[in-house]
């Protein structure tokens, strides 16, 4: 893998920063260090750092962090135009990183038809999502026969516990097709007209990785459709054409910022989407460092994957992503036990199933692998976390020293114990959708039984087997709000009040890890990203408190203030 090049350039930076905090070496003029941009002091600047874990100050030049140590030290850097920020009772951290999620999907719920439960949104009920998509289509004047899409419902939230169903949908309109996605974004539901248009009927056979949920007797379809069926219907609301791709990036950075997240990113990318991106990173740097991971179908992607060591303008290809299987909240999540309660009509000793041909994955995680290419893999069930890991062992055969890969299992919300030990040994680095504690934690319980469920995300697990790991919102399945997924995972209670497997919990401190240096980590950009040290990437955010002193049932109540990516500010807490 090409990172050598950082290593080098942090170790340089290293050396000027200590040289900066002392002033200048002998025989040099006092004013050789030029002045620091900014300057933030304060008693509460969490550094990250293992072994300093607070300094009184730190100073920032250009990109960098010039100097971070002792309050003196880092003013004798302040000149006439250095912005000076204390921050009294506020707390200064390393910039957040979003270790998985799909930023131009964030970007295009901005202006499309959500459907969302609370807290998100205000859905309750079907009558709900039928009065929406009606106001919807009055309101923007939709003709006949034009596709309306709309995403973000959840039949676990639904009064009626069940996904709206094509006869649901005829009611909002039998004159255009509907089709919206499932808050999960694996499954979606279709009106008559719109699987008629699709050519969906009762004669239409399961697609490889999908299923279609049928009227009973009947083989009708009943609208619903489970992961690659709904590819079926067309494009999913979140990944439709738009013809303002650049436009609608810029705006969904400015999303995430507002949360603290200085490096985004944009899991399972199509190929023309890195490229508009690209195009559009060279015109104007983006606002935050941007990585995306383009989606494996066909060995052909692996093959012509391209791995970028450096961002240019704010964008890296970083690897590539794959999917393995459903989610659980859509109970399509692979598992090796049957489900304790299954969807309407699955048999007793319902799985669910996988996404992609096994040995489609084995080539294409040996042929990345071994070309130093990270992958991402998407793996919910421990059915298919086991495929993962399987994989990389495989591709890791008989090469020695073993490459430092750092496979990453994309949410492992059912990883089991036994799982983690593998991946200690493996190098495989879990992300957890840690936030599925709050938001689906009651319906885990009674999708896989109080045992199962109650270790969703077992992130306590992985820290005492010592293996690195990362916590992620999945954005747009929940909003890119840091602070809330740190609180989740430092309480896990869910929305009846249930603390979800207490010892399953992370301190505070841990969390933040997750999203910090530990997330810099999975990236291979832990020498540059991650903490606040000198020569690393000025990549900060200042929070109204600090979180290592909160109680931490406010925390994701702590608001961000300012966000700077690069050394220059990029969000600031609107004035009340």
């Amino acid at each position: 893998m090409t990172h050598s090049r950082r290593v080098v350039i942090t170790v340089t930076c290293l050396i000027v920063g200590a040289l900066a905090m002392r002033g200048p070496a002998a025989g040099q003029p006092p004013d050789a260090a030029p002045p620091a941009d900014t300057i933030f002091a304060g008693d509460h600047i969490v550094t990250m750092e293992p072994g300093r874990p607070a300094v009184e100050a730190v100073a920032v030049r250009g990109e960098t962090i010039a100097a971070a140590g002792a309050r003196d030290d880092v003013m004798a850097l302040r000149g006439d135009a250095t912005r000076v920020v204390e921050l009294g009772q506020r707390a200064l951290l390393p910039g957040f990183i979003d270790t998985h999620g799909h930023f131009l999907a964030v970007g295009m719920t901005l202006d499309a038809l959500a459907l969302h439960p609370p807290p998100v949104g205000d859905v309750r009920t079907i009558d709900d999502i039928v009065r929406k998509i009606r106001a919807w289509i009055a309101e923007h004047d939709i003709p006949p026969g034009e596709m309306v899409s709309g995403g973000g419902y959840d039949d676990s939230l639904l009064a009626e516990n069940r996904h709206p169903t094509r006869f649901d949908l005829d009611r909002a309109s039998t004159e255009h097709p509907i089709v919206l996605t499932h808050v999960s974004g694996h499954l979606r539901t279709a009106n008559s007209l719109a699987l008629r248009a699709a050519g969906v009927t009762a004669d239409t056979p399961d697609p490889p990785g999908g299923h279609i949920r049928r009227i009973a007797g009947t083989g009708e379809p009943d609208g619903v459709l489970e992961e690659t069926a709904g590819g079926l219907v067309g494009n999913s609301w979140l990944f439709r054409p738009t013809d303002d791709l650049e436009g609608l990036a810029r705006r969904a950075i400015d999303v995430y910022t507002s949360y603290g997240t200085t490096t985004i990113q944009d899991g399972a990318t199509g190929q023309d989407m890195v490229r508009q991106l690209r195009a559009a990173a060279e015109r104007e740097p983006f606002a935050a460092d941007v990585a995306v991971f383009p989606r494996f179908r066909t060995l052909e992607d692996a093959e012509r994957a391209t791995l970028e060591a450096d961002y240019r303008g704010g964008l890296r290809v970083a690897g590539v992503k794959f999917s393995l299987d459903g989610s659980p909240q859509g109970r399509t999540a692979w598992v090796t036990e049957p489900y304790h309660e299954g969807p309407p009509g699955a048999p007793a000793d319902y799985r669910a199933y996988g996404t992609l041909d096994p040995e489609l994955y084995r080539a294409g995680a040996a042929h990345l692998i071994r070309r130093g290419v990270p992958i991402l893999v998407h793996a919910n069930g421990d059915a298919a976390i086991d495929l993962m890991l399987d994989g990389v062992e495989a591709a890791m055969a008989g090469i020695d020293p073993p490459p430092d890969h750092r496979a990453v299992i994309i949410h492992a919300q059912l990883m089991r114990a036994d799982q983690l030990d593998r991946a200690a040994v493996l190098g495989a680095v879990p992300s957890f959708f840690s936030a599925h504690a709050f938001f689906w934690g009651d319906w885990h319980r009674r999708s896989f039984g109080e045992a199962r469920g109650n270790a969703i995300s077992p992130v306590r697990w992985a820290i005492e087997r010592g293996v690195r790991f990362t916590v992620h919102n999945d954005a747009p399945v929940v909003p890119p709000d840091i602070m809330r997924l740190v609180s989740i995972t430092v309480n896990r209670r869910t929305r009846s009040g249930h603390v979800l497997g207490p010892e399953q919990r992370a301190t505070v401190h841990e969390a933040l890890h997750a999203v910090t240096l530990g997330a810099a980590y999975q990236y291979f950009e832990e020498d540059v990203k991650g903490s606040i040290a000198p020569g690393k990437q000025a990549d900060l955010v200042v929070l109204e408190t600090n979180p290592l002193t909160a109680d931490p049932a406010e925390l994701e109540h702590i608001r961000v203030v300012e966000t700077f990516s690069r050394g220059r500010s990029v969000y600031a807490q609107p004035a009340e």
